[in-house]
């Protein structure tokens, strides 16, 4: 991991590298400066998304990418400097898409890294999720990976298709249609009927219906794009 966090603070206030190659970098990323350098701005501006920067962000920012003891100080310099302000972090992710856009797992993970960050402090604001909704737009990420990369870090909202249909992101195919089939199965007027609610209630369950079939289309459709 040494030579990860090589020079950073050098090359902080360096011109970041073009990075016009259209193949991923060979060798690990943690051997690629331009990496180190982007995915330690990515962290450090992430901690100011919200306006106010935490040490337990920074902990969390250095136990995701385990910088080498005696780079630390080198590693802290160039953090300090990208924490300034969160101005500015859509050049990086940009820049890391480009360097890394045959290689969408390594843009995952570091999503993943960003993630653990945010919510360090015990929960995600509203201006780090939309920090992280723009990284992941200009990673490239689609909105289903990026749902799964959420729901390891926060539960789903009442509106996710997910939640209305129980499940997590991570379900098979099989498992949704079978959610669906269940969830409208309890919703049928006729077992309404069988548990003796009011005839009012039809109309409730008959938009609960249209809400699992929302999101059974939704979900479907999600999926298609990354087909």
């Amino acid at each position: 991991m040494m030579s990860f966090w090589k020079n950073l603070a050098q090359l902080a206030v360096r011109k970041f590298d073009a990075a016009e190659c259209t193949e991923c970098p060979k060798g690990p990323p943690g051997a690629d400066p331009a990496f180190a350098t982007a995915v330690t701005a990515l962290g450090a501006k992430l901690a100011m998304a919200d306006g106010l920067a935490h040490d337990v962000e920074q902990t969390a920012f250095l136990h995701v990418f385990q910088p080498d003891e005696k780079a630390m100080r080198d590693v802290m310099r160039l953090y300090d400097l990208a924490r300034q302000t969160s101005l500015g972090f859509e050049s990086y992710a940009r820049r890391l898409a480009k360097r890394y856009s045959n290689c969408p797992q390594i843009l995952e993970d570091v999503l993943e890294g960003l993630f653990h960050i945010a919510v360090s402090d015990g929960h995600l604001s509203h201006q780090e999720e939309t920090y992280l909704e723009t990284v992941a737009e200009l990673f490239g990420i689609k909105a289903p990976a990026y749902r799964r990369i959420r729901a390891g870090y926060v539960p789903l909202g009442e509106d996710d298709p997910y939640y209305v249909l129980g499940l997590q992101p991570d379900a098979s195919d099989d498992d949704i249609r079978v959610a669906r089939r269940a969830r409208l199965n309890d919703f049928h007027p006729d077992r309404i009927r069988a548990r003796g609610l009011p005839i009012d209630f039809e109309t409730l369950y008959t938009q609960k219906t249209a809400l699992i079939n929302s999101a059974y289309d939704q979900i479907v459709k999600e999926r298609a794009l990354l087909a």
